[in-house]
Parts: C-alpha cells; sequence; structure tokens
C-alpha cells in the first residue's frame, strides 16, 4: 500500500469546508489506507475504495476534450462538473470518493471565459466540500468570470459547505426539489495516536524550538495550547466563509451565521436567499441552451440586414462603374 502523507496532512489538523458526514468518510479512508487502527469511526457500515489509476486516464481525458468542444459548438454552453471532494491541486488526487481540484476548476472556468464560442457557463456540483485551502480564491474567481460571462451554478443534487461556496460565488444558483444547498460551516479534527503508540511499544520524543513547532502532534494528546491554535483557525476560515456567502448572495453576516451550518432542500434553498429558483437539472441546461440559442438567432438577423445593405452598396458602385 502506498503512503499517502501528503493527503493525510490535508485531513487532520486543517480548517475543512465540508460536512461531517464526508470529513468522517475521508478519516475512514485514512484509517484503511495508512493503518491508523482508528477503530471509532463508521459511516453506516461502509467502507472506503481505494482506485488506482487504470491505464486510461489519457484517453478519458481526450474524449472528454472532443465532447467539451461538440457541445460548446453545438450550445454555445461549457458545462463544467463539480464533483466529490474539493482539494486544492490536482496533484493531491488518487485515492477513493471522486475529486475536484480548485486549480482544475480555475483552468476550466478560465478557459470557458477565454473561449467565444462559450456564451454561457454552467457549473454543474454534486460536492459535500473539501479543502478551505484555495477555496476563497477559487470562489473570488468564479465571481470574477460571472462579471464577464453569465455563470450558473446547477446543484445536481448537493452543495454542501466548500460545494456551497463554489456555487455562490455564481451569477445564478439553481436547485432541484430534493437539492440540497447550505452547511456553511468549518470543521477540523485532530488526531491522536498516543494511545496506540504506547500498545505497540512506541515512544516518540520530539526536540524542538519555538514555541509551536510541535503543535498538534499526533504523538500526543491535544494540548490547551494547540486547541487554542486549531480553534483559531476554524474561526478565521469560519470568518471569510460567512463574509463571501453574504457578499457573494447579498445576505447580511447575522442572516449567514443563522444558518448555523444547517442544511436547505428545494424551495427552503431559495426561502433562505442560498439559491434563486427551483429547476430539475436537464430542465435549467435546456432552457439556458434555448436561451442562447434565441440570442444567436436575434444577433444573426441583426446582422443580415447589415450584410444586405452592404451588398446592394457594393452592387451600386459596380453598376455607376460600368
Amino acid at each position: 500500500m502506498r503512503p499517502h502523507l501528503r493527503l493525510a496532512s490535508l485531513i487532520f489538523n486543517q480548517p475543512q469546508l465540508v460536512t461531517d458526514h464526508m470529513m468522517d468518510l475521508a478519516m475512514q479512508w485514512a484509517n484503511q489506507s495508512l493503518h491508523l487502527n482508528i477503530v471509532n469511526l463508521s459511516v453506516n457500515g461502509a467502507q472506503p475504495q481505494i482506485m488506482d489509476d487504470d491505464g486510461h486516464g489519457g484517453a478519458q481525458m481526450a474524449t472528454a476534450v472532443d465532447r467539451r468542444r461538440a457541445v460548446v459548438a453545438d450550445t454555445g454552453l461549457d458545462i463544467i462538473p463539480v464533483s466529490g471532494i474539493l482539494v486544492s491541486r490536482s496533484a493531491h488526487m488518487n485515492p477513493c470518493e471522486p475529486m475536484t481540484s480548485y486549480e482544475g476548476l480555475r483552468s476550466s472556468v478560465n478557459q470557458a471565459v477565454a473561449d467565444p464560442a462559450v456564451e454561457h457557463i454552467i457549473l454543474d456540483i454534486d460536492s459535500n466540500g473539501g479543502s478551505a485551502t484555495g477555496a476563497f480564491e477559487l470562489a473570488n474567481d468564479i465571481r470574477a468570470a460571472a462579471q464577464v460571462k453569465p455563470v450558473t451554478a446547477i446543484v445536481n443534487f448537493s452543495a454542501f459547505s466548500g460545494g456551497y461556496l463554489i456555487a455562490a460565488a455564481a451569477s445564478n444558483v439553481i436547485v432541484s426539489q430534493t437539492s440540497g444547498v447550505g452547511s456553511i460551516g468549518v470543521i477540523a479534527k485532530h488526531l491522536d495516536v498516543s494511545k496506540r503508540d504506547e500498545q505497540q511499544g512506541v515512544k516518540v520524543t520530539s526536540v524542538f524550538a519555538g514555541d509551536h513547532k510541535n503543535d498538534l502532534t499526533p504523538h500526543e494528546p491535544l494540548s490547551d495550547q494547540s486547541l487554542q491554535f486549531l480553534q483559531g483557525m476554524v474561526q478565521n476560515s469560519y470568518q471569510q466563509f460567512v463574509d463571501a456567502i453574504a457578499n457573494f448572495r447579498g445576505l447580511t453576516t447575522q442572516a449567514v451565521k443563522d444558518t448555523q451550518a444547517g442544511i436547505y432542500f428545494g424551495k427552503q434553498g431559495v426561502d433562505a436567499g442560498l439559491a434563486d429558483s427551483v429547476e430539475t437539472p436537464q430542465a435549467a441546461v435546456n432552457r439556458i441552451a434555448a436561451e442562447v440559442r434565441a440570442s444567436r438567432a436575434d444577433r444573426q438577423a441583426k446582422a443580415t440586414p447589415r450584410r444586405s445593405v452592404a451588398a446592394q452598396a457594393a452592387a451600386m458602385n459596380m453598376r455607376a462603374r460600368y
């Protein structure tokens, strides 16, 4: 089993814009992958699946690129998937659940903004969130893109925590009757393996300089100093989260805090100010595509008379010369 120490460092001792259920799933994966022997974790009895590269990534990517080009040419829409666990960089992707990286999303959004054939950007979101690192920067980039071209977030079927942050940054948020939004909160977990070390006859001694260098070590129970430090990180990320949602959705910060990280389904999300309308994902895509087609037809109709007048003028000019 390959070690995933970098991913473990992203799971523990870091603020996460993620639902508690997804956080437990990530910890369960870490337990299995890193042989941590955590015995008090369960997600409805389910075990995460670890997926390795099947060697067909290149072919799948080429197919996806071709599919995108065809959709854009036909509809004027660029549909960007946002699914699974959200991580800051693609280098962190590999292990269990479907994952989406912030850097990959930024690249896709920038590509859509720069592509003259793209008239409307759709974020197809089904995510319970993920890492706080890089999330707010991406959300700001999506909001900037929405000033250039319309960006619609279609919740298909969950946009919780970090997933909702991305949705809220769009020009418009659409939910279906059973789609959920919200979970505007931050969570962090500390892993204490000191008892396991003791049972295995292992004693870890840390030699360090700087009062905070050994904060959050997993080989000791959480100290008051480490707890205060972790709480500070969580509160800082929470304030950024609340401020971002309030800004994107035109809500007061108190209204956002009053949600208490609750989740809202369908019309509840609209009533709470977290979404704009209720519509099935496919109906929303069809409607937006029809609007783009109508806009294209209107522009072509307006351009035709101008070309006709120009052609008549050229013909009259030729007759005058002969």
